[in-house]
C-alpha cells in the first residue's frame, strides 16, 4: 500500500468534506472541490475531522490508486483553504500580456495577436510583465499556466518568450565573432 495513503487527511478548521454518491467534496472558505472516487479506492470519513483511504482490494493498481487518490485529496484541501497561484513572465522587446475582460490578449511577436479565454474558476492577474493565475483547482491553474507557456517558450539565446517567475532558462553562448 501506498505511504502517501497510510496516514489519514486532516481537514484543517474551516473545512469540510462529504462524500455522496461516489464523489468526494471538500468545502472550504475559499470555494468546493469534487473529484469522483475510483473504484479500486475506498474513501471513508472519521469522526474527528479526518479522511481515511484504503485500495478496495489487494492489487498493485489499487495500491497505487490510493496513493494518487491521497494526493489529490490533499490538493483538494489546500485549494479550498489556502488556494494555488502560478506567476508568469514575459521578457522580450514587443512581447506583452492584456487583459479583456474575461481575455488575455497576447502579443508575441507573431503577425496577430493571440487571445485566450480565462477558464471559469480562475482569476487573472496582470502587472506590466507579470501575470499571476490564481484558483483552488491545482490542476486548472497549472495546466492554464502551461498553456500559456507553450505559447512562447524562452528562448536559449536571449531569453525572449515566457517563462515561469522561478524558471530559470537555460542560456546558450551563440556564435563568436573572429578577427
Amino acid at each position: 500500500m501506498s505511504r502517501i495513503a497510510k496516514q489519514p487527511i486532516e481537514l484543517p478548521q474551516g473545512a469540510n468534506a462529504k462524500l455522496e454518491n461516489g464523489a468526494l467534496s471538500v468545502t472550504g472558505p475559499l470555494g468546493s472541490l469534487s473529484r469522483r472516487v475510483h473504484s479500486d479506492v475506498s474513501v471513508s470519513l472519521l469522526e474527528d475531522n479526518k479522511v481515511k483511504i484504503e485500495p478496495a482490494h489487494r492489487s498493485i493498481s489499487a495500491d497505487a490508486l490510493s496513493g494518487t487518490f491521497a494526493s489529490h485529496i490533499k490538493n483538494m484541501v489546500k485549494g479550498v483553504t489556502k488556494g494555488y497561484e502560478k506567476k508568469l513572465l514575459i521578457e522580450g522587446v514587443g512581447l506583452r500580456f492584456a487583459l479583456n475582460g474575461n481575455n488575455i490578449k497576447l502579443d508575441l511577436g507573431f503577425s496577430h495577436p493571440v487571445e485566450m479565454a480565462v477558464p471559469e474558476g480562475l482569476k487573472v492577474v496582470i502587472e506590466k510583465n507579470l501575470m499571476t493565475i490564481t484558483g483552488i483547482d491545482k490542476e486548472l491553474v497549472g495546466e492554464f499556466a502551461a498553456k500559456i507557456r507553450a505559447l512562447k517558450k524562452t528562448e536559449p539565446y536571449k531569453g525572449k518568450g515566457i517563462r515561469y517567475i522561478d524558471e530559470v532558462p537555460r542560456r546558450k553562448q551563440g556564435k563568436k565573432a573572429t578577427a
